[in-house]
């Protein structure tokens, strides 16, 4: 069955649509079966692993809407043991959608609609890798309520750390009060430049804060990670001998240990 990882963060610009394809694709290269979830109405996920309009038949949100199977959108990627969801900006009008239908459903729980239908494909998978919308709205807890762990990157720069009390706070509501079983999986330090003094703080001052929930592993701010995702591809593809290959695939060791998966 698979473990459900969501990476989240209200505050955008901090690497998760980086590390949700690079982590999947690295989990994809380490033998895991993986699916990756684009639940960002931007859909850049779905982009950065190669895939175009006339690529999307069906996304999440006809899933979500009961538009379509679940198992109709999931595409089938060039990369090793890698299925994606995409997304399309139709995914920005849901929460109306979800809201409209809570009020005239009596057993409709708005929360829990991302939960119940990957209950359908857990046994497929290894790994479900999601990746978040900068808030922390109905689509975002959705996430929240069907995963196993999140995690959280924190980009390495002055207020690193803002905002992170209201995620924390949203978790704990999540926890009490629909999902028990929610951990925090880990923070990931993102986009380290480890030649200014403001980075390395950074990296003390997380570190300091979150303890051992930090991973190891830091992602280093490289002009390779960003081109990527502009080719539709995983920067394991895209640069096979970058530093941030070698990165990502560290910390998909990381998650595998940690997930016992």
């Amino acid at each position: 069955m698979a473990t459900i990882i969501s990476l989240v963060n209200q505050k955008g610009g901090v690497g998760k649509t980086t590390t949700s394809i690079n982590l999947a694709s690295s989990l994809g290269r380490l033998n895991k079966k993986t699916l990756l979830i684009d639940l960002d109405p931007q859909g850049n996920t779905s982009i950065g692993v190669g895939l175009n309009k006339g690529d999307m038949p069906h996304d999440i949100y006809q899933v979500l809407t009961e538009k379509c199977q679940i198992e109709q959108a999931i595409i089938q990627t060039e990369f090793k043991n890698l299925d994606v969801i995409p997304a399309t900006i139709s995914l920005a009008g849901l929460d109306v959608e979800l809201i409209k239908k809570f009020y005239t459903d009596d057993d409709f729980n708005q929360y829990e609609e991302l939960k119940n239908i990957l209950s359908r494909i857990k046994d497929f998978y290894d790994y479900i890798i999601i990746d978040c919308p900068p808030t922390l709205g109905i689509l975002t807890n959705n996430a929240l309520v069907a995963s196993d762990s999140i995690i959280i990157p924190v980009q390495c720069e002055f207020f690193a750390l803002e905002g992170i009390t209201q995620l924390l706070n949203s978790v704990i509501m999540i926890q009490s009060e629909l999902n028990p079983n929610l951990k925090i999986g880990g923070v990931l330090l993102t986009m380290l430049d480890a030649r200014t003094n403001l980075g390395i703080e950074v990296v003390e001052e997380v570190r300091k804060y979150f303890k051992d929930k930090v991973f190891n592993t830091i992602i280093p701010r490289l002009v390779r990670l960003v081109e990527a995702p502009s080719h539709g591809k995983p920067i394991c593809e895209y640069d096979p001998k970058s530093k941030a290959t070698e990165a990502y695939f560290n910390l998909a060791k990381e998650v595998i240990e940690r997930s016992g998966n």
